[in-house]
This record gives C-alpha cells, sequence and structure tokens, in this order.
C-alpha cells in the first residue's frame, strides 16, 4: 500500500488544532520523554546506524525547517511518518536496500527512529510560534502514520481475499537491557499487506504496532484505530511476547492495571479505564478457535490454550489463581495474559468486538509469542552485540509461526459479511 494514503481524518485532526489555536500563541518545547532521552545512548545509536534509519530524524528535522505554518508541518509530519512505517515493512520485507548489516527482520530501527523524530518534533521551535495543542496534534499525527495506524486498508473492496487484522507492540523493558527487540512488531512489519494462504482460501493481512505506554491507552489509542475496521474484517489478533519457549492463545482478558512500569517509567495499579464504565465488565474472552490452533503443528514452538487467570472471588478480599477462568462475580486481577498492556490491548479490543455486536460473528483475542532470546554467549546487555544469529533465528521462527497460526484461525472461520 502507498506511503501516500493516509487517511484524511487523521490529516484533518491535526488541521483542526493548528487552525483552533491563537496565530500568535507560542510555547516552549517540552523536555524529551524518557524514552527519547534513551536515544543518546550506544545501542540505539549502533542500530540505527546499521540499518540506515539514522537519517530519517535529521531529514524530519530539515524539512520542518523549512515549513512556514502549522498547516504545512501537518503535511511534513504526516509524510513523513508514513514514509517510516512504509520503509520499515519495505525493509522487513525485502524491497528497497538494506541500509547496513543489521538484519531485515529487525523491528528496532523503527521503533528508535520514530522516537528520534519524535524528540525533534518535540524540540522544534518555528520562527511562526506552536501552542501546546498544536504540538501535542502533530506528535499524534507522527504515532499514529509512523505505527501503520493510519494505514490499514481493510474495507470491503478487497474481493475473494479474507481480512486479517494483527497488531504488535514496540519493544519494551529497555532499562533491563537496551537491546531488546519485540518480535510482535517484527511480525506485523514482516505481514503487513501480505497474503496468507489458508485452508479456506487466501487472506490479506494487515498490521499495526502499538506504544508500550499507559496513557496512551487510556487516550483511547486501541479503539481510535480498531474501531473503523472490526466490521469489515474476518479476524482480528492482538500479538506480544509472553514466555519463554511457548506460544499461548489467552483465553480469558482482564480489567485490571497491574503497575508494571512503561516505555517512559510510569506505573499504573487501576481498572483498566473505558468509555462507559458503568457497563464495563471484569471479564472478556477469546472468540479465537483456539481448539484449531492448539491442534494444529505451526512451528517448533508449542502452543498452549492458556485458561488461567488471577481473580478475587466474589465477596472475597484476596487474590487467588484460578487455572480453568474466572468465576461468576469475581473481580478481575489479571488475565491469562497478565495485567500489563498485552493483556489490556486483548482486553480492549475484545470489547470493542462486543460492544460493536460481533462477539458470535467476529473471531479475535489475544496471541502471546514466546521470549525473543540472544544466542549464548551474548546475554549480557552490558557486554553483548546488538545482534546475533541464533537471535535473528529465533525471530525469523517466531515471524514465520505467527503467519502459521493464522493461516489455521484464519481457515476455520466464515467470511465477515458488510
Amino acid at each position: 500500500m502507498s506511503a501516500t494514503r493516509v487517511r484524511v481524518g487523521v490529516l484533518g485532526l491535526a488541521l483542526a488544532a493548528c487552525l483552533s489555536a491563537p496565530a500568535t500563541a507560542t510555547a516552549a518545547p517540552p523536555a524529551p520523554t524518557v524514552e527519547e532521552q534513551r536515544l543518546d545512548r550506544a545501542v540505539p545509536r549502533e542500530i540505527l546506524a546499521a540499518s540506515g534509519f539514522d537519517t530519517a530524524a535529521p531529514r524530519l528535522a530539515r524539512l520542518l525547517g523549512a515549513a512556514r505554518s502549522c498547516a504545512q508541518a501537518r503535511r511534513v509530519v504526516a509524510r513523513e511518518g508514513a514514509a517510516l512505517w512504509r520503509r520499515a515493512v519495505d525493509r522487513a520485507q525485502g524491497r528497497g536496500p538494506a541500509g547496513g548489516e543489521l538484519s531485515r527482520d529487525d523491528d528496532r530501527p523503527l521503533y528508535w527512529a520514530r522516537l528520534a523524530m519524535a524528540r525533534e518534533l518535540r524540540a522544534w521551535q518555528p520562527d511562526f510560534g506552536l501552542t501546546d495543542a498544536e504540538r501535542a496534534a502533530l506528535l499524534a499525527d507522527l504515532e499514529r502514520t509512523s505505527r501503520g495506524q493510519s494505514d490499514l486498508g481493510l474495507r470491503p473492496a478487497d474481493k475473494g481475499l479474507k481480512r486479517v487484522l494483527v497488531t504488535g507492540f514496540d519493544p519494551f523493558t529497555l532499562d533491563r537491557d537496551l537491546r531488546i527487540s519485540n518480535p510482535s512488531g517484527a511480525t506485523a512489519l514482516a505481514l503487513d499487506g501480505t497474503v496468507v494462504e489458508t485452508a479456506d482460501g487466501p487472506a490479506r493481512v494487515e498490521t499495526a504496532v502499538f506504544p508500550v505506554r499507559w496513557q496512551d491507552f487510556t487516550d483511547g489509542t486501541v479503539e481510535r484505530t480498531l474501531r473503523p475496521y472490526l466490521g469489515h474484517v474476518d479476524l482480528f489478533a492482538t500479538v506480544s511476547q509472553g514466555r519463554v519457549g511457548r506460544f499461548d492463545v489467552e483465553r480469558t482478558n482482564g480489567a485490571w492495571r497491574g503497575g508494571f512500569p512503561d516505555n517512559d517509567n510510569v506505573s499504573r495499579t487501576e481498572t483498566v479505564p473505558v468509555a462507559d464504565p458503568a457497563s464495563q465488565p471484569q471479564w472478556t474472552t477469546t472468540t479465537l478457535p483456539y481448539e484449531e490452533i492448539v491442534a494444529a503443528d505451526t512451528g517448533r514452538f508449542p502452543v498452549y490454550d492458556n485458561t488461567s487467570v488471577t481473580e478475587i472471588p466474589a465477596g472475597g478480599s484476596a487474590a487467588v489463581v484460578r487455572p480453568d477462568g474466572p468465576t461468576a462475580g469475581s473481580t478481575a486481577r489479571a488475565g491469562g495474559g497478565g495485567n500489563y498492556l498485552s493483556n489490556e490491548i486483548a482486553y480492549r479490543a475484545t470489547l470493542l468486538r462486543d460492544r460493536l455486536g460481533l462477539h458470535d460473528t467476529l473471531p479475535g483475542g489475544h496471541v502471546h509469542t514466546p521470549v525473543l532470546q540472544f544466542g549464548t554467549g551474548n546475554t549480557d546487555p552490558a557486554t553483548g552485540t546488538v545482534t546475533d544469529p541464533e537471535f535473528v533465528r529465533n525471530r525469523l521462527y517466531i515471524i514465520a509461526q505467527v503467519r502459521a497460526i493464522l493461516a489455521v484461525a484464519v481457515g476455520a472461520t466464515e467470511p465477515a459479511r458488510g
């Protein structure tokens, strides 16, 4: 799909912000975020240089320097964000130059280049002035376009093709090891726009990547991205990195944030905040064909139907683990996928499915991949290299197995209508 096909609605949001502020209004640029401050360390610099993605942020800075209005800046940011996503997808799928010695399947160049572009945009001080609202709108535009969220072509025009929506995540726990890659993000790049052959015919996959930040989820990034498409797809799968050596199809998702720090080192311990909390359930369930997925030979890693949750039973006060799912009237403390953002994206996506009246017709849910591990002798983040052959092989194995899992899941479904 062309990088120029940016959704009009996304551009309109930023344009409205530009037009709504007084022309003379100005605000000092905010400081770099915790995520952006990590760019100054050696590992991100090496990843960007070894992929050629170190050119993205300087290019954006030059183009912003030539902008003479907020509206011009809005066009620059939308175009460059979409181009970054398309460049990352093309690189992962073998199109165009590799840009360096880093393997093409690597998701990290996109992550670090986006942060570098965001830092440039955050620090930009144009002569015509920029309000806080205008800057925030431009940053939001960069986020959406550079994550593939504005490039999801899943309308009913795909004659003869089933339609599949897949999401991945940024790398996380970077203070533990700055070299970390997220196989779900790498899978999103590898599969975006591709056709998967299934037992019931071909299926086209479109993907997007989400941040590992509590606030973005509170602000509705999942619902805003997925809502226009769930009624037009045959299956959706939110994907993230889970446990060592195994895939899990998560049966149940819980309405609880457990407080683990995000990529900005922010913690949240609370009920998942959603619109209309009065009707919010404590639990949502997968509608993926988990029995077929678990029974199929999809690759080297075992795949489990994970039914475990952690709950406070009705009338109780202490959390207990239930291996066979929640009991009636209980309060969620962890879904099968835990109580971090992987559980939350599954909860939000499946709740949106249900609120749209699609529970009985739309297969969807969460798949946890194995942890992506570095090779033997390269596990120390202080002395290790940013990649190694085993690391690359493991990531390619995971990507291939997600593709196979999707093929099984889609082949077991009936086409969506509309």
